[in-house]
This record gives C-alpha cells, sequence and structure tokens, in this order.
C-alpha cells in the first residue's frame, strides 16, 4: 500500500492569490493601525506579530497538515509582521526603503538557495517535511517585508503615489501572469516574481484606503480598511475551507 503524504500547503490557483491580496492588504492596514493608530510603534509591533507568527507556525507545523484557516492565520501574522519590519528598517535604523529592499532581496536569495541546497527543491506545491515547510515559511516572511519596502520605495520616494504605483504592479503582474501562459520561464521564478510584487500591491492598495486625501489617498482609516479586509478573508476562508472539505469528502469515498 502507497503511504498518503498529507498536503502541507495549498495549491497556487486563482483563489490563492485572491486571498493573498487580501491578507497583505490586511497586513498593511493592520500594522498601520497597531504601530500608529494605536501608537504601540514598530518595536512594540513586530514583537507581537513575531510571537503570534511563531506561535500560529508551531501549531500549523504540529498539525502536520494543510487546513485554511491555520495556514491564512500564519500568512496574515507574516504579513502584518513584514510590514512592521520593513517600516523599522526605514524609519526606526534610517537605512531607507531602497536599501532597506537591496538587503531583503539578498536575504531572499539566500533563502531560496540555502533551501534549494537541503531539500533539492522550490517547489511550493509539494512541500512534504518539515525542513522544507521552515524554508517555505521563512521565504515567505522575507518576501513579505520585501514588498512592503519595494510598494513603499515606489509610492514614497520615487512619488509615484499610491494609485498610480497600485496601477504600475497590477500590470506587471499581469505580465507575470501572461509569461505563465504563453512563455517557457521557470514557474517558480515567475512564482516568486508573483508573490513579491502581489505584496506591494496590497501595500500600495492598503495604504490608498487609508492615508489622508492630503498623502493621495481615501481617508477611510486603518481600523475601517482592516475591519474590512478580515471580513473579506472570513468569507474567503469558508468559502476554501467548504472546498477543501468537499476533496477530502471525496477523497475518502474514493478509497473505500
Amino acid at each position: 500500500m502507497n503511504e498518503v503524504v498529507a498536503k502541507r500547503v495549498p495549491h497556487i490557483v486563482f483563489s490563492y492569490w485572491v486571498i493573498k491580496i487580501a491578507s497583505t492588504t490586511l497586513g498593511e492596514t493592520g500594522a498601520d493601525m497597531f504601530s500608529m493608530t494605536f501608537s504601540l510603534g514598530y518595536g512594540k509591533t513586530i514583537i507581537i506579530f513575531l510571537s503570534l507568527f511563531l506561535a500560529l507556525l508551531g501549531f500549523k507545523l504540529l498539525l502536520n497538515r494543510y487546513t485554511p484557516v491555520s495556514y491564512w492565520s500564519v500568512f496574515t501574522a507574516s504579513a502584518i509582521l513584514g510590514t512592521g519590519v520593513s517600516d523599522f528598517i526605514d524609519r526606526t535604523l534610517g537605512l531607507g526603503y531602497a536599501s532597506g529592499s537591496l538587503i531583503l532581496l539578498a536575504l531572499l536569495l539566500l533563502t531560496l538557495v540555502l533551501w534549494y541546497r537541503e531539500e533539492r527543491s522550490l517547489s511550493v506545491e509539494n512541500i512534504s517535511t518539515t525542513g522544507a515547510e521552515l524554508f517555505y515559511w521563512l521565504a515567505f516572511l522575507i518576501a513579505n517585508t520585501l514588498g512592503t519596502a519595494a510598494g513603499d520605495y515606489l509610492a514614497d520616494q520615487l512619488g509615484f503615489g499610491f494609485q498610480e504605483s497600485a496601477l504600475l504592479i497590477a500590470g506587471l503582474i499581469i505580465l507575470a501572469a501572461l509569461a505563465h501562459y504563453y512563455t517557457r520561464i521557470s514557474g517558480i521564478l515567475l512564482f516568486w516574481v508573483a508573490f513579491v510584487l502581489t505584496r506591494p500591491f496590497g501595500a500600495t492598495f492598503g495604504d490608498l484606503l487609508t492615508k489622508s486625501a492630503d498623502h493621495g489617498g481615501l481617508a477611510l482609516g486603518t481600523i475601517g480598511a482592516s475591519m474590512f479586509f478580515t471580513v473579506v478573508m472570513v468569507l474567503a476562508l469558508w468559502r476554501e475551507a467548504r472546498v477543501e472539505s468537499s476533496i477530502i469528502g471525496q477523497s475518502g469515498r474514493g478509497q473505500q
């Protein structure tokens, strides 16, 4: 009898990108809500969400399988943590978004090299060991932080503004999607390009909603925007859980 390996991570399909963008936007508005609206500062926000990220990741690893709630809880914590770390690098350490982006890009490439050296694979759909999943989440955390820094660099330091930055990044994401379907460019490379790009798209979209009109935003506030995207996430996860439950049920009947 062949041993069935439990699925640890979701398949990369259209719904994955929808939930990811909602999660990354919540990461931007949520981090700003805690650090600025609630006046906790970047340091305390990082400590809170680093602790939450590690706790949720530990629980996810103990489950040893994919469930929508456990997976996206870890992901959302990494998105909020990534935003806090990016802002800390720029505003507290004073390195700037350009330098911070280069440092984070180097860290991401190093993580991918070590991941491949240890696992001989960079697949983001077939994760079968705890070691591979740890590399997976470390790369995701760095990529989320990198995406935030890159988005802020475009919107703030290059002066594109939030709306223009969101449109530019959306165009690049569409190009990556077209390249996936119509070229022979490595699917793994295109995944990481799209993964990093959807982060600044979510970040700039979040800033567009929350920043004041004087700064090119819609002035909806961090609390209102965070609540909106929390509802979006809950509805998306409810649907994902129903789909996953249906797949498991069909798989169970097929094995009888």
